[in-house]
């Protein structure tokens, strides 16, 4: 900090100042998510899986961004889905205004993987990855008479886990390799269902840490290297980073969500040109 900028800021003349990175940079640096193989998995408003990668690669058709990382010498792989607790949000609010989310969750509880052939388009807000398309829309598919509320809750966890699967294979299917450890956080992933659902649609281990304010966390560890407090990125994050929770798919219901995703992928292309024909309907309010 040099004495201009100590007046202008108030701080200390010679405070050490370091660059960070973007936000899910510094939340997969909080998590220690920094080594190629091991996921970061962030469950909040909005859906975001973060792949370090050991150079620049790229996806294809660009449905994924590819920038460099906040640790130095590596890149990352990154997808983004609009609503994903938010979904969690929507159909609280619409169906069980009040309620806790922990009760609504543990009704979903009760009911079996695959909610009786119900599936949910995650796609409230337009979507960003795999598809980038404003015009997209959520959508319940497969409704009966015999689907309650706690079947439309567990949809909508199913539905956001189908989701971010489709950024999983995005990154996977662009040179990534193999998925060994998913370090999971945000607000939905406090939900023990959750977990197990996820875990269970990607396929492999699922784990949380013992810090909670990932990005900020990040930030600090990345100023604790450039301050000298740790050589590098990875010790640091091997000195401060805990597991505190594991979950394995459940393998009776793999094979099971392996093929309702199936059923989930086609149904956007499916709807493509009739949510661009929504878009365009205009009725008279007279």
């Amino acid at each position: 900090m040099t004495s201009e900028a100590a007046l202008a800021t108030g701080l200390l003349k010679g405070t050490p100042v370091m660059a960070g990175g973007g936000d899910q940079a510094a939340q997969a640096v909080g998590v220690g998510a920094v080594a190629p193989g091991i996921v970061g998995l962030t469950v909040g408003t909005s859906g975001v899986v973060f792949a370090t990668t050991p150079g620049p690669l790229i996806e294809p058709e660009g449905r994924l961004h590819a920038f460099c990382h906040a640790v130095p010498g590596r890149w990352h792989f990154m997808g983004v889905m609009l609503s994903a607790a938010g979904s969690l949000q929507w159909v609280r609010d619409a169906i069980a205004p009040g309620m806790p989310f922990d009760h609504l969750v543990e009704e979903a509880g009760d009911i079996p993987a695959g909610c009786e052939g119900l599936l949910f388009l995650p796609y409230l807000s337009g979507e960003r990855t795999p598809h980038p398309d404003p015009l997209a829309r959520g959508a319940f598919i497969g409704l009966t008479v015999r689907h309650t509320r706690a079947h439309l809750t567990r949809a909508v966890l199913e539905g956001v886990a189908f989701g971010l699967k489709d950024g999983f294979m995005l990154i996977r299917n662009a040179g990534l390799g193999e998925i060994e450890q998913v370090r999971a956080s945000g607000g939905g992933t406090k939900s023990a269902l959750w977990r197990c659902i996820l875990a269970s649609v990607l396929e492999t281990e699922l784990v949380t840490v013992n810090t909670t304010e990932g990005a900020a966390f990040g930030a600090a560890l990345l100023a604790g290297v450039g301050a000298g407090a740790w050589p590098d990125v990875d010790e640091a994050c091997r000195a401060t980073i805990r597991i505190t929770r594991h979950q394995l798919p459940e393998a009776v219901h793999v094979e099971g969500y392996r093929k309702a995703y199936e059923v989930y992928r086609d149904l956007y292309p499916a709807l493509k040109a009739s949510f661009e024909k929504m878009g365009t309907l205009v009725f008279n309010s007279n």
